[in-house]
């Protein structure tokens, strides 16, 4: 089950192999979530309520410049800042990886950041892999590496076809 992150979360016990998604989970996510500055969506265990994995989604824009100029020739150049979806953050505790849940929560993410742009304007989803490992994780899933950056890339069009 994939809901909203609460008070209701034991957070202490995640453990993703990374010390940088651990922290944020357990020490900030609570505190974005209440500054809106990002949301937080987490797969629970439903009979014991353990944290499996969990991802975040907050509005971004992307510099014009940044993407390749085959998409920027598709776009209008009164726009300098490009809207688009930032999938912050996306982690699996270690008792529940090999298991297909990464895939799991980014379909979720994925989707859902689809039909948010249904009625907000993002042309597509964002994410900065932490390391080469995430980098291989969304290559798999057809993002592309924006020029000059670390950043990846998948378009809301793309989405549109896979969800649609």
């Amino acid at each position: 089950m994939i809901e909203l992150l609460g008070k209701n979360h034991n957070r202490k016990d995640f453990n993703c192999g990374k010390e940088l998604l651990n922290n944020y989970l357990k020490n900030k996510a609570g505190q974005d979530v209440k500054r809106k500055l990002s949301a937080c969506f987490v797969m629970i265990e439903k009979e014991t309520n353990v944290i499996q994995g969990y991802y975040t989604l907050s509005n971004n824009s992307i510099p014009l410049n940044n993407f390749s100029e085959q998409i920027q020739k598709k776009l209008p150049k009164s726009y300098t800042s490009i809207p688009t979806t930032l999938l912050g953050r996306l982690a699996i505790d270690t008792k529940f990886q090999r298991k297909g849940i990464g895939k799991i929560l980014l379909i979720d993410a994925l989707k859902r950041s689809y039909e948010i742009s249904k009625e907000i304007g993002s042309f597509g989803i964002v994410v900065d892999p932490i390391d080469e490992e995430a980098e291989k994780f969304y290559k798999k899933y057809d993002f592309i590496k924006l020029p000059d950056s670390e950043k990846m890339f998948i378009a809301t069009q793309t989405l549109k076809e896979l969800f649609d």
